[in-house]
């Protein structure tokens, strides 16, 4: 009951209330985009080769998750926000060699502005490039009505601007939403199959293709990845924070102890979404020359989701992403700056730059176990997938990491609110008393 209380409270703050109406209404119409296709597809020869022995378990298979079925069903959002992610993690990365995208970051909101203008250009180019080798996958598997130049400008044509229209959706959820555009995009199309694995459970169960006690069993590691993954998401390291106490006139300020949370893993899901992003180059590369190359053949038939290759590469990625991203949204320097001014300081530690290496030696700890963790779970599926034929249903790591991901850092924005607004919190029971959460 006491849920249903605190659930209740969300539509009591007009703000908030108004906020989850345009993400659910902008999920709506992501949504409602991925069922129109794109003309000039023979859908039903797509939806059997999609299904066949060759493309389930596969690159193909993978990549269909990821879009939420929008790649077997060849609609209008088959990129999603793909090219938009793989866009901003090279404008990053451009910002930390270029000088010029350097400069930009050291100018405030012009720059940033800018920086994301050309985030977008970015974004139209790789979503031709795709758009483009996924047009010539289609004709060599003889899946177009009508070959030629005229089908590729049209595929191309729609599947760009579905992909800036998707751009542009993400957008809006972070301006006039709740949580990350990019991540609740991301989320709302995986979580969007999970009814349709149910049903194919139950199908593959009820035909004697899979035994029950193998799919309780399937289900239950991933019940048990998904508490893993809300444990270490929770975890935290704790540094104690000592205030010197000041005498201003007759009042006492400071003197009193706290501290200072540090996730484990501090990126969030973000590294996932980067590394899986960035896997999509070269795997539409290989596959894209995979029939003329004999190397690209190989690479392509390696970059499979049960593939050694393809495991270690996201498991690196992963590792990578989630430093290079702790490095953007934390700095060690401007916190230990912040906390000096406020009087603050970490006992047996010294102010200033001593405090900020020691942040820093902390946070590099830290993000070595967010990181495994992290790779692991993200592998630890695709693992499962290779040594159990057939799956009733594959929900890669990736998938899950993002789902658990973006779930918990809803929930939380939605909790922040009614503690603002002095309710109980979505996620706790504990009393607001006096302004304190009283936990």
């Amino acid at each position: 009951m006491v849920f249903f209380k605190n659930f209740k409270n969300i539509f009591l703050i007009p703000e908030l209330s108004r906020k989850l109406l345009v993400t659910v209404g902008i999920l709506v119409i992501y949504r409602i985009g991925s069922f129109i296709p794109v003309v000039g597809i023979n859908l039903q020869q797509l939806a059997q080769y999609m299904s066949s022995a060759k493309a389930v378990g596969g690159l193909l298979s993978y990549l269909d998750t990821i879009s939420a079925g929008n790649l077997s069903q060849c609609t209008l959002f088959t990129l999603g926000i793909g090219p938009y992610i793989t866009a901003s993690i090279m404008m990053q990365l451009l910002s930390f060699s270029v000088p010029y995208f350097e400069q930009l970051t050291k100018e405030g909101d012009y720059g940033y502005k800018i920086l994301n203008q050309y985030t977008r250009y970015l974004t139209f180019g790789l979503s031709v490039m795709y758009s483009l080798s996924y047009a010539t996958f289609l004709e060599r598997a003889n899946l177009v009505w009508t070959p030629g130049w005229a089908f590729k400008i049209v595929f191309v044509l729609s599947l760009t601007v579905g992909s800036m229209f998707v751009m542009w959706l993400g957008e809006q959820i972070s301006l006039l939403g709740v949580g990350n555009g990019s991540s609740m995009l991301i989320f709302a199309g995986i979580v969007s199959r999970f009814f349709d694995y149910g049903i194919k459970t139950v199908v593959y169960v009820s035909e004697g293709t899979v035994g029950l006690f193998m799919a309780l069993f399937i289900i239950v590691i991933y019940l048990v990845i998904t508490a893993c993954i809300v444990f270490l998401e929770k975890g935290e390291r704790k540094i104690p924070v000592q205030y010197a106490r000041r005498i201003v006139g007759q009042r006492v300020y400071g003197g009193q102890s706290t501290f200072i949370p540090f996730k484990i893993n501090t990126a969030g899901v973000m590294p996932v979404i980067f590394a899986s992003s960035m896997l999509n180059v070269p795997i539409f590369i290989a596959r894209m020359f995979s029939q003329k190359f004999a190397l690209f053949q190989y690479l392509a038939s390696s970059l499979e989701p049960t593939k050694f290759l393809f495991n270690v590469l996201q498991f690196a990625l992963i590792v990578f992403f989630t430093y290079f991203y702790t490095e953007l949204v934390f700095n060690p320097d401007k916190l230990s700056e912040q906390l000096k001014k406020n009087g603050g300081f970490i006992p047996g530690i010294r102010p200033g730059k001593s405090t900020a290496d020691y942040f820093f030696f902390i946070l590099t700890r830290i993000g070595l176990v967010g990181a495994i963790y992290l790779g692991i779970l993200s592998v630890l599926p695709n693992a499962m997938a290779a040594f159990i034929s057939p799956m009733p249903f594959y929900v890669s790591g990736t998938s899950l990491l993002i789902v658990v991901g973006v779930a918990l850092e809803f929930s939380a924005q939605i909790e922040s609110y009614l503690i603002e607004h002095r309710y109980e919190g979505f996620l706790t029971s504990g009393r607001m008393k006096n302004g304190v959460s009283m936990r």
